[in-house]
């Protein structure tokens, strides 16, 4: 599986890997012994999520994580919700490419689903969005600064320092401890159990704040990448009513997404409209859609790595389980 994992990330390899990886669930070979493993080759597939949309991969993208969802009860449940993420480029998002009718309005109904599902967006959501896209701004511009700045690392900081000779000179002596001081500290009072557990009762409910809100921020950016891609289909007639249903439920609901999405799903909404009154008019629509603001905030979140390794455990969760202090 580590063999797997270290080639389905890059897309020249994709296919023959992500067939090998459906081997195993066809196999039955992913069990609860194996699921850390799997997963790490689902999160390597998805380690940028721009790729599965492509025109390459898009089918074994789509063959892999829709059989991945017979495994998904062996998944913690942030294991689950990051899954679903996944399911949202790699499955939902593919099935609007179809020719299909049928498979393009039942994808629309999902999305729809999942966009009245979200909690309204807070002050907080907007106020984190800012900071984000930002940063991404500065990633950018300190990316192409970086290039003529390297500067070789100090000599001085292969020196040893004071710590060092202090250490080198007492290593002779009989005692390491000649003024008693191991025992005083020895004495000194600990932190209660109680103390103890509601530093990580704290630490827990942090860990889980953090984590919905992770979660809720990628299935909003996936939900309007799934916007994105179907308002860039609407020049297709058989699309349009369904665009159309899809754009002006997303537009009922925009305070479900933050202030930059918000933007971006009412300038589509109103080119929606245009071509619109264009119908009705008897007038010829070009079928192309404003989607300046959409391509805007791909790019930003293009940045972004879908991955949650730094902050789980081996079994997906991500708890605080050590005492402190």
């Amino acid at each position: 599986m580590q063999k797997i994992t270290s080639h389905i990330g890059k897309p020249s390899k994709f296919s023959k890997a992500s067939k090998l990886a459906l081997q195993l669930i066809e196999a039955g070979s992913v069990k609860p012994g194996t699921i850390n493993h799997f997963f790490g080759i689902l999160e390597a597939a998805m380690s940028s999520p721009g790729a599965c949309n492509e025109p390459s991969v898009r089918a074994d993208y789509h063959t892999l994580f829709s059989a991945a969802q017979s495994v998904t009860e062996l998944f913690s449940q942030q294991r689950k919700n990051q899954f679903d993420i996944w399911v949202l480029h790699a499955v939902v998002a593919n099935d609007l490419f179809t020719d299909d009718s049928f498979v393009f309005s039942k994808a629309v109904g999902k999305i729809k689903e999942a966009i009245s599902a979200l909690p309204m967006a807070m002050a907080d959501d907007d106020n984190d969005e800012a900071a984000a896209l930002a940063a991404a701004s500065k990633t950018d511009t300190t990316t192409e600064n970086k290039a003529g700045d390297s500067v070789p690392t100090a000599a001085s900081n292969s020196l040893p320092d004071d710590s060092t000779y202090a250490a080198a000179s007492g290593s002779g002596e009989e005692s390491s401890d000649p003024f008693g001081l191991d025992d005083l500290l020895a004495n000194k009072p600990k932190k209660s159990e109680r103390a103890r557990e509601k530093e990580v009762a704290a630490l827990n409910s942090k860990a889980d704040e953090d984590d919905s809100k992770r979660f809720l921020k990628s299935q909003r950016e996936a939900l309007l990448k799934c916007l994105e891609i179907a308002a860039r289909r609407y020049r297709i007639p058989w699309t349009q009513t369904a665009i159309d249903i899809f754009a002006k439920h997303a537009y009922d609901n925009v305070n479900r997404f933050t202030l930059q999405q918000r933007d971006a799903i009412v300038k589509l909404w109103n080119s929606i409209k245009e071509q619109q009154i264009r119908r009705k008019q008897g007038k010829s629509v070009s079928g192309k859609l404003d989607v300046n603001a959409f391509e805007y905030l791909q790019e930003k979140y293009s940045h972004e790595k879908i991955s949650i390794r730094h902050a789980v455990g081996g079994g997906g969760e991500r708890r605080a389980t050590q005492w402190l202090g």
